[in-house]
């Protein structure tokens, strides 16, 4: 199996799935701009950085020439590649994954593939639930049913991943699991105790003190003050809880005030790399991510569950469903609902689920589901064709 994947640049979450597909076919990894750490900044973290993990190392990969003026991965033009299709022409691929259609990159690679006949996957985490305009729906409605199945097969990454497929009529035969994951070995191995006792001296945490962890952009969709706003309702029901933040941006000053204002001790860690994150979540003892409809899945949810430590989410984020809603790893809350917030985050510190069951639910959103999928989706379409030709 011949395998090419068009996405937009190297990601930290994509490169171990890469690395685990490049074990189980001929893997390319055609990447359609190379971000800058600039580019980081302007994605809503606040600083300027580089990833101190290796995203390239143990696949085949190849730039594209990124003709946009000026790049960039911000609008639908911003990454334009017309060389994708020679690349696709020359490379005798068995099948293409591309990584959505946001991008003019991914429809010059759909329908250059159509051109030479070659089967076309798409996997994302696109959902209903994402606020949208009405004018934008109605033209969904129409266009859509017939647009998506220009995609061969589809992987959905989640429940509401899979919704949003069956909403447009994609046929269910076509539709494949690879699901929103994380390298949960690599969190397990690094969120020790020796982390946890380590990170909570730094920051003069005792460790009987309980820890509300908000990881990633402080920014507004994200909700971040509704976590020091549920702490200070806990304080004043008089459990002794603190907050960590591991996340830079806009809202950084505001939660600041905001916790001094309620009495919340806060920990803020600023921007914390790839490297730094296992040590975060192996200090506190629940992740809050209280975001609205724009959170599409929150990898950090996959993240923490990965380090044993459990969730708590709002009903809007994405992975919801998936992660939370069983309550067995975490608790699910109404968007916006700071007092309900304060109530799961309550529940899971005074209830804790075991060690065992969140390990569980973990390892069904796992590295190895996700290439499961891209793997029996691929070999689909290919025997597919095969029966086409004959």
């Amino acid at each position: 199996m011949r395998l090419a994947v068009l996405t937009s640049h190297p990601i930290q979450y994509q490169a171990p799935i890469f690395r685990a597909l490049a074990q189980r076919c001929d893997l390319t990894v055609f990447f359609a701009h190379s971000a800058t750490s600039a580019d980081q900044a302007a994605a809503g973290f606040g600083v300027t950085f580089n990833w101190d993990v290796d995203l390239l190392a143990g696949y085949k990969h190849v730039f594209l020439r990124n003709v946009a003026t000026p790049p960039g991965l911000d609008r639908f033009s911003g990454c334009d590649t017309p060389e994708i299709g020679s690349r696709l022409r020359e490379g005798n691929f068995d099948a293409l994954l591309v990584a959505g259609w946001h991008l003019k990159t991914f429809i010059q690679a759909l329908a250059a593939a159509k051109r030479i006949g070659l089967p076309a996957l798409v996997r994302g985490d696109s959902q209903l639930e994402t606020p949208r305009s009405f004018w934008k729906r109605g033209v969904k409605t129409v266009a859509y049913p017939v647009f998506l199945r220009l995609f061969d097969a589809a992987l959905y990454v989640g429940e509401r991943s899979r919704a949003y497929w069956e909403h447009y009529g994609y046929p269910r035969q076509r539709m494949f699991f690879s699901p929103h994951c994380v390298d949960n070995d690599w969190f397990a191995a690094r969120a020790t105790k020796e982390a946890r006792a380590a990170l909570r001296a730094r920051l003069s945490v005792s460790e009987e003190a309980k820890v509300i962890l908000f990881a990633g952009k402080l920014v507004p969709f994200k909700r971040p003050l509704d976590v020091i706003d549920a702490a200070g309702l806990m304080r004043r029901d008089g459990l002794s809880v603190e907050v960590m933040v591991a996340g830079s941006g806009a809202l950084a000053d505001e939660m600041t005030n905001a916790a001094a204002a309620a009495g919340v001790p806060l920990h803020h860690l600023g921007f914390c790399n790839q490297t730094e994150m296992p040590a975060a979540y192996a200090a506190s003892d629940v992740l809050a991510l209280p975001s609205d409809g724009r959170e599409t899945w929150g990898l950090v949810a996959n993240e923490a569950l990965a380090a044993g430590r459990p969730i708590a989410l709002s009903d809007a984020v994405g992975s919801a469903p998936d992660l939370a809603s069983d309550g067995r790893a975490g608790r699910v809350f109404p968007v916006g609902n700071v007092e309900a917030l304060a109530e799961a985050l309550a529940n899971v510190i005074g209830s804790p689920p075991s060690a065992a069951t969140i390990a569980a639910k973990s390892a069904r959103y796992s590295i190895g589901a996700a290439v499961d999928g891209i793997m029996d989706a691929a070999a689909s379409v290919r025997s597919r064709g095969r029966m086409v030709a004959l």
